[in-house]
């Protein structure tokens, strides 16, 4: 198969101008090669080169990771994130990243009021989609040299990249109390942070997002744990 070797090149030189740390993850040429052909998009796209060449891409100290075919420190992958039959990944959407304090990205293909294409950000302390006004390369563009202290704010704390770098990309932070409750106290330095399993995080952002959506903010709720 050709896989476009120029295109890798090309994505390289992006990297060597990233301003955020990144580590690119070692994919499996077979497994990669599964997962792009299931993709469906050009070996030159940006996309099915990282899914061609890459496990993923660990991009601030593995505060974000971009999804490719899957690594022993990432082994969820483009595909898995998206079988819809398993609970996961959004009708006409795609995600196609990830953040350790459960936000995620994916790309609009109808699921979003807005342009398809476009990357949309669950943000973890809203629950809600919003549109960042980019395509995918856009926001791979944005994520290597954009300000992510600016973007993420709050909830960020005091030495962040050490106890990020202890996940893997598998991981997320279960913080309590909760970012989605819209209090700013206590500071999220001073919360409980617990790494769990990403995919359980998603599974219960999304059951709160369903719960709440059709109630006002600063609407009181009860939440009870079995």
């Amino acid at each position: 198969m050709n896989t476009g070797s120029s295109a890798w090149s090309e994505v390289q030189q992006w990297l060597q101008k990233a301003k955020n740390t990144v580590e690119i993850l070692a994919g499996n040429r077979e497994q990669g090669e599964a997962v792009f052909q299931h993709l469906r998009v050009s070996p030159r796209s940006l996309m099915g080169t990282l899914a061609l060449e890459t496990g993923g891409i660990l991009v601030d100290h593995g505060w974000l990771r971009f999804l490719g075919s899957g690594n022993e420190r990432m082994k969820e992958n483009l595909l898995s994130w998206n079988a819809i039959q398993d609970g996961y990944g959004i009708q006409q959407a795609f995600i196609v990243a990830h953040d350790v304090v459960g936000g995620f990205f994916a790309m609009n293909g109808g699921a979003f009021p807005g342009e398809k294409g476009n990357i949309f950000y669950m943000a973890p302390d809203t629950l809600a989609w919003q549109n960042l006004g980019g395509s995918y390369s856009q926001t791979f563009s944005w994520a290597l040299t954009g300000n992510l202290d600016q973007f993420y704010g709050t909830m960020r704390w005091p030495g962040w990249q050490e106890e990020v770098g202890k996940t893997n990309g598998d991981q997320g932070l279960s913080i309590i109390p909760f970012l989605w409750t819209g209090t700013k106290e206590p500071p999220v330095a001073e919360r409980s942070r617990r790494a769990i399993p990403l995919q359980e995080l998603w599974r219960f952002e999304q059951d709160i997002a369903r719960q709440i959506q059709h109630h006002p903010p600063g609407t009181p709720i009860k939440i009870n744990f079995t």
